[in-house]
């Protein structure tokens, strides 16, 4: 199976489900071929995409203007047409929390952790630079997967959810806060939806967790990992060293932004060449990638769960997506950036330019590409190449951020790369 390249949709800002194909078509042009939604399930009194109050209701903001037939049919139209276009198509599973105000509470009251007072706990998080501030979510009521009395039951009910959404037409799960979810319901939840479909893939949220947290997971069956690369700078090594950990565990997924990040184009200050640059190392750091929808324009408006609407759809003068195209062609020309691979740093961190070596085992054998970074935004730097990569003797360059052909390598040690360029060597 290949790795995944995931559009994410995310419907707040996209509209209705009818409106979904036309993104969909441009995203399978750029050569995307999964297409992750946020839940699109009925939000409790926050409005938050992740605050569900019913799991089999569907949120009437994605709901068609004038469809007054079954909107789970609806649904189900429109992910065969996402497949008719040779997507598959990625749901967001939230099973660690529902919405304050779901109905659940009051049918199941001991499917929830409560306070000593009884009262339904919001789950909360501790900022680890500051342990003084800790964040709650009070619109979300924290579900009690490990401790329930009724705990069958309650499994029982996440069983049945995972079903009826395969026959929906969903081909995989995007799993949101999985850490905080037992593995041996993961493990459960995983073997009810293969059964079904073998194919069914599950992708793991544990960004920010503790290397313990995600190695519980190892034997549950997730097919990948989301990992942190994004927020790595390039100019120390725990990225490597994380990206080696949990490889051992399942192949990882890499982003330059998500609907919980900044904007790119934002964070920068609006440098294209940036834009460019990060998307190139996700599809070289990890086996899968994932882009959610406005990237390709450069969009600047953060993605709210609870507050986004198609009005924020941005006007810019930026359009990458034929590079955007080209390196997705490239990640399934070259086998070794469809794998996780191991990652080794052959220059110094504290300089300019890194230059880093990844090997692994694909199907013709043992593999090595070489990438470059121009750490630099704004000015053009000279990189000696190590010796290790002239003895190895890469036959080709690709300066994918500038032109879609690879050429031969030359032959001095000296590349000489523009600001915040990637290139490739194999």
């Amino acid at each position: 199976m290949d790795s995944p390249i995931i559009y994410n949709l995310f419907p707040r800002l996209v509209g209705p489900m009818d409106q979904w194909i036309p993104h969909a078509k441009r995203a399978k042009a750029m050569g995307f071929d999964w297409i992750y939604i946020n839940p699109v399930q009925y939000p409790g009194f926050s409005g938050s995409l992740y605050a569900v109050k019913d799991l089999y209701k569907l949120n009437p903001l994605f709901i068609p203007a004038g469809d007054e037939g079954d909107p789970m049919a609806a649904l189900r139209r429109t992910i065969t047409a996402l497949h008719d276009l040779g997507l598959k198509v990625m749901m967001d599973l939230v099973i660690n929390h529902t919405a304050k105000d779901s109905p659940l509470i009051k049918e199941h009251p001991a499917w929830f952790r409560r306070d000593e007072q009884g009262d339904v706990l919001s789950p909360s998080a501790i900022d680890p630079a500051d342990t003084r501030k800790v964040t709650v979510w009070g619109d979300l009521a924290e579900v009690d997967n490990a401790h329930s009395t009724e705990r069958q039951s309650l499994w029982t009910y996440w069983s049945a959810m995972i079903q009826f959404y395969l026959d929906v037409g969903f081909d995989g799960f995007r799993c949101d806060a999985a850490y905080k979810v037992p593995a041996e319901l993961w493990e459960l939840l995983i073997g009810v939806a293969r059964r079904a479909n073998p194919a069914a893939l599950f992708a793991a949220e544990t960004l920010g967790c503790r290397l313990t947290e995600v190695r519980a997971l190892q034997d549950t069956g997730f097919d990948y990992l989301f990992n942190s690369s994004k927020w790595w700078n390039f100019d120390a090594p725990w990225c490597l060293q994380q990206h080696e950990e949990f490889s051992e565990i399942a192949p990882s997924i890499a982003f330059p932004e998500s609907h919980d990040t900044p904007r790119l184009m934002q964070e920068t200050g609006g440098l294209p060449q940036v834009q460019r640059m990060r998307y190139a190392f996700t599809a070289c750091f990890s086996a899968g990638q994932l882009m959610p929808v406005g990237y390709e324009y450069g969009f600047t408006r953060k993605l709210d769960v609870c507050s986004t609407t198609p009005d924020d759809w941005e006007e810019t003068s930026i359009d990458i997506s034929a590079f955007v195209g080209e390196v997705n062609r490239l990640k399934r020309q070259l086998p070794v950036l469809g794998v996780e691979g191991r990652l080794v740093a052959l220059s110094a961190m504290d300089t300019a330019s890194l230059v880093l070596r990844k090997t692994a085992a694909t199907s013709a054998g043992t593999t090595q590409i070489y990438l470059v970074v121009n750490k630099d935004w704004q000015q053009p730097q000279p990189c000696k190449l190590p010796p290790e990569l002239l003895e190895a003797a890469p036959k080709r360059l690709h300066r994918i951020c500038r032109s879609t052909e690879a050429v031969p390598r030359p032959k001095d040690d000296l590349l000489h790369l523009d600001p915040a360029e990637l290139v490739l060597l194999y």
